[in-house]
């Protein structure tokens, strides 16, 4: 069976020490095997103390971001490279503080609207700092998934065969891809070229629906994404994310333009994606 994940953002909007422990233990209470941490400010975030409750509640934990357009290694401007490639070696150091294995996001990246295509320094300045993230990562077992997201959201990996060129490039065997079904659902084809596409390549999945309420409520073709996972052998996280202005990170939501309530009981939800995934995958798996 794969890990079930559940993105920290259903719980709570910080990581005061309160918010920590109410994060994991409900993500314990509600079934899951991973929670996924957002490090785009780790600064805020008690890692002993993290740690601590994972071992306390038998679960492990992935790390997940997306960069600023002030700290973007997919820019021509050195500076701004340089504040990027720092930003991502603080976030790996989070994750080798939790006892993560799992760096995600959109790492090669801002994650907002560009105004114009990515240039072809810009894009090799991304390669080049991805390479060179990852070297540090295989030092402490640490596997990076680039989610691949849509156009809104960055102007370098929108599609799963332009992720599959860039790993050729940055040519690392611990950089592999992550699938994100709300992204997919803008931008591929289908649920299950992607992941055939990915094969091997795939390391890192999110479950998100099409408006990022409910599983199943949406528009997303769950039961052929699914059965894809399985057909393709796919044994890593496959973890649930979803957004509500009911529960608010202060930079997160707005970058994701969280503007209304998809949700207001995350516990109904919680327990409702849990058994909607294990359902689904299960299913898969028999059919």
């Amino acid at each position: 069976m794969n890990p079930l994940g559940i993105h920290a953002g259903v719980w709570v909007g910080g990581w005061s020490p309160e918010e920590t422990r109410l994060a994991v233990s409900r993500t314990a209470e509600a079934g899951y095997d991973l929670i996924e941490l957002t490090a785009t400010d780790p600064s805020g975030i008690d890692t002993k103390l993290v740690r601590d409750l994972l071992d306390e509640h038998g679960l492990t934990a992935s790390a997940s971001l997306g960069l600023t357009f002030d700290a973007d290694v997919n820019n021509e401007d050195t500076a701004v490279v340089r504040r990027g490639r720092a930003k991502l070696g603080t976030a790996l150091e989070l994750v080798a503080r939790i006892g993560s294995t799992h760096l995600v996001g959109a790492l090669y990246s801002a994650l907002g609207k560009y105004s114009a295509p990515a240039t072809k320094k810009a894009r090799a300045n991304s390669v080049a700092a991805i390479r060179e993230l990852a070297g540090q990562a295989a030092d402490s077992g640490v596997t990076l998934g680039l989610e691949i997201v849509n156009r809104y959201e960055s102007n370098l990996l929108n599609t799963t065969r332009q992720a599959l060129e860039f790993l050729d490039e940055v040519d690392a065997p611990n950089v592999l891809i992550h699938l994100d079904t709300y992204h997919m659902n803008i931008e591929e084809g289908d649920f299950a070229r992607p992941v055939r596409e990915a094969a091997d390549r795939l390391g890192y999945v999110h479950v998100g629906e099409s408006h990022r309420g409910y599983p199943g409520s949406g528009t997303i073709d769950f039961a052929t994404f699914f059965r894809a996972l399985v057909d393709a052998g796919y044994e890593g996280p496959v973890t649930f994310e979803s957004f509500s202005s009911a529960v608010v990170d202060p930079a997160l939501s707005s970058t994701l333009a969280v503007w209304r309530d998809l949700w207001d009981d995350n516990e109904d939800l919680a327990h409702h994606a849990h058994r909607y995934i294990t359902d689904g995958l299960h299913a898969a798996r028999w059919r």
